[in-house]
C-alpha cells in the first residue's frame, strides 16, 4: 500500500501543475451541476394540470402516479439532464490518466520508475486511483449540489421525491466509479501505446460515446432509464472494467518501454 500511496502523490504532484486538468476537475463538474438545476429552476412554476393534455404520453412513463401534467414536465425535462452526472467520471480521469504514462515518456521520468523494485500490478492500481478519486469525489460533490439545490427549489415534495429517485442514487454512487475505472483503464492503455499526450487525450475521449449516444437516445424518446437498466448498466461495466483491467496490464510492457521507447 505504501508504494501505491507513493505513486498516487507523485501522480497528483505532476498532473495538476496543468492548468487544464484542474479546471477540468473544478469547472466542469459544476457545469454540470448547474444545468439540471437551471432546468428547475425555469420550470418550477409549470404546476398547473391544464399542460396534462399537451404532454406527450412518454412523459408519463418516467412520473410516479399523482403528479400533475406539469410536475410531470418538471420530472422528465430535469431527469433528461442526470446523464450528466454519468458523464463526469468519464470525462475526468481522461485529462489526467491519458497523461499518466505518455507524458512521462515525454519528461523521461518513465524509466526510472519503471526501474524500482514495483510491480505492474502496484503502479497501474496506483495510476488508476490517482485519476479515479479526483473524479468520483467531483461526481459526488456536484450531485450534494444537486440535491441541495434541488431541496431549495422545489416546493412539491412529491417532485423532490421523483427526481432524488434511488435510480439517481445507484447511478451515481455506484455506476459513476465504474465508469471512472473504465476511462481510467483505457486511458492507460491508449497511453502506453502512443507517444503524443494530446493523441492520448483525442484517443481516449472516445470511451465518452456510449454515454453520449445513451443521453441523446433518451432525450430522442428512444428508451428511458429505469432502475433496472442502471442496474444492467452497473452489472456490464463491472464485467468490462475487469476485462479492461487485465489488457491493460497485459499490454503494458515495462521492459519494451525500458529498451525500445525513444
Amino acid at each position: 500500500m505504501k508504494k501505491i500511496s507513493t505513486i498516487i502523490q507523485k501522480e497528483w504532484a505532476e498532473v495538476f501543475k496543468n492548468r487544464l486538468v484542474i479546471s477540468t476537475v473544478i469547472f466542469m463538474p459544476l457545469l454540470f451541476t448547474a444545468i439540471p438545476l437551471v432546468m428547475l429552476y425555469f420550470t418550477r412554476g409549470a404546476s398547473s394540470e391544464e399542460l396534462t393534455s399537451d404532454l406527450p404520453q412518454q412523459f408519463f412513463q418516467i412520473c410516479p402516479e399523482g403528479l400533475s401534467g406539469g410536475e410531470c414536465f418538471q420530472v422528465y425535462i430535469t431527469s433528461q439532464f442526470m446523464l450528466l452526472f454519468m458523464i463526469i467520471p468519464l470525462m475526468i480521469p481522461v485529462n489526467i490518466a491519458a497523461y499518466s504514462i505518455v507524458g512521462e515518456k515525454t519528461n523521461r521520468s518513465l524509466e526510472p520508475l519503471l526501474a524500482t523494485p514495483i510491480t505492474t500490478i502496484e503502479l497501474l492500481t496506483g495510476k488508476n486511483l490517482a485519476a479515479v478519486i479526483p473524479a468520483v469525489i467531483a461526481t459526488w460533490l456536484g450531485f450534494v449540489i444537486y440535491i441541495i439545490g434541488s431541496w431549495l427549489i422545489i416546493e412539491s415534495p412529491d417532485v423532490l421525491s421523483a427526481l432524488l429517485d434511488p435510480m439517481w442514487w445507484i447511478a451515481v454512487l455506484v455506476l459513476g466509479p465504474l465508469l471512472a475505472i473504465l476511462s481510467v483503464n483505457f486511458s492507460i492503455i491508449v497511453s502506453s501505446r502512443v507517444n503524443d499526450p494530446r493523441v492520448a487525450e483525442q484517443v481516449s475521449a472516445v470511451v465518452i460515446l456510449p454515454v453520449l449516444a445513451v443521453f441523446f437516445g433518451q432525450i430522442a424518446g428512444l428508451f428511458f432509464i429505469n432502475r433496472s437498466l442502471i442496474l444492467l448498466f452497473s452489472l456490464i461495466v463491472f464485467i468490462v472494467d475487469i476485462g479492461m483491467l487485465y489488457i491493460a496490464v497485459r499490454l503494458f510492457q515495462r521492459e519494451m518501454i525500458l529498451t525500445r521507447w525513444k
